[in-house]
C-alpha cells in the first residue's frame, strides 16, 4: 500500500463548511454547534460588515426583503438583520473557542474587525483563525497580528506556476493556500510543504475522496458532512486530539 504523505500540521484540520450545512441551515449557530458535535475540529464561514460596523457570518451577503428585493448586508444595520445571521462575536460566545476557524473575507474591513473582536473576546484563539481571500495581496495589511492568512485560489489562476506562487507566499508571509480538491495531487502538496506553506482543500463530500485527500498529506479539508469527514480523518490519521 502506498505510504501516506506527511502533513505540515501535527493535527490536520477538518473544517465543517458553513457549519454542518448538509444537516442544518448553513451559517447558523445551530449548524456550527452541530459541526462541532459531529467531531469537526474546525469551522468555516464568510464574514461581512454591516452598515454599523458589525462583523456577521453569511454566505450570500444580502438580505431579501419583501417583493423579492435584495439589499446588501453592508447597507443594513445589525439590529435589522434576520435573527438567523450571527455575529462573529456570537459564534465565540455560543460555540466557545476550542476549534480552528476559517473565514472568507467578503468586505475590505472585515479582516481587521475579526482580529479586533478576537483579540478582545478570545485572544488565545488568534493563532487558530485562518483569514482567506482570493487575492493574497489583500491580506498583507493583516500580517503580524497573530492570525493565519490564506490564499484562496484555483490552480488555473496561478499563472506564474505553483512553485513560484509557493515562494511568493513564503516571502510575503501568507501562511496557506486553499484550492478545490480536484486541483490537488500529492506532488503539489509536497511542493507547497517544501516552502512550509499549509495546504487546504475544499468541496469534498464523498468518503473515498475525503480519505484519499487526507492520505496525500493535506493539512485541512472542508466538507458539508462533518461526520463523513471525521470518519475519514480517524481512518487515515487516528482520532484528532482536543484543540486547546
Amino acid at each position: 500500500m502506498q505510504q501516506r504523505l506527511p502533513s505540515l500540521l501535527d493535527d490536520p484540520i477538518g473544517f465543517a463548511h458553513r457549519g454542518a450545512r448538509a444537516y442544518a441551515p448553513e451559517n447558523t449557530i445551530e449548524a456550527f454547534q452541530l459541526g462541532l458535535k459531529l467531531g469537526a475540529n474546525g469551522l468555516e464561514s464568510d464574514v461581512w460588515m454591516t452598515a454599523d460596523g458589525v462583523a456577521v457570518l453569511d454566505h450570500d451577503g444580502v438580505v431579501r426583503r419583501r417583493l423579492g428585493r435584495s439589499v446588501p448586508i453592508s447597507q443594513v444595520r445589525r439590529a435589522d438583520l434576520p435573527a438567523h445571521i450571527p455575529e462573529f462575536a456570537e459564534l465565540i460566545e455560543r460555540c466557545g473557542q476550542s476549534y480552528h476557524l476559517s473565514l472568507d473575507l467578503k468586505d475590505p474591513s472585515s479582516g481587521q474587525r475579526v482580529i479586533d473582536v478576537a483579540r478582545e473576546a478570545a485572544p488565545d484563539m488568534l493563532p487558530r483563525i485562518w483569514l482567506c481571500h482570493p487575492r493574497w495581496e489583500t491580506l498583507q495589511p493583516l500580517r503580524g497580528q497573530g492570525v493565519k492568512l490564506v490564499d484562496s485560489t484555483r490552480l488555473d489562476k496561478i499563472k506564474e506556476g505553483p512553485e513560484r506562487r509557493a515562494a511568493i507566499l513564503a516571502n510575503e508571509g501568507i501562511d496557506a493556500v486553499n484550492m478545490y480538491h480536484s486541483d490537488w495531487n500529492g506532488g503539489l502538496v509536497t511542493l507547497f510543504h517544501r516552502f512550509e506553506r499549509v495546504c487546504f482543500s475544499w468541496g469534498i463530500q464523498e468518503p473515498a475522496i475525503l480519505q484519499r485527500t487526507f492520505w496525500m498529506g493535506m493539512d485541512g479539508l472542508f466538507s458539508d458532512y462533518p461526520d463523513r469527514m471525521m470518519d475519514a480523518y480517524r481512518d487515515t490519521l487516528g482520532a484528532p486530539r482536543p484543540v486547546t
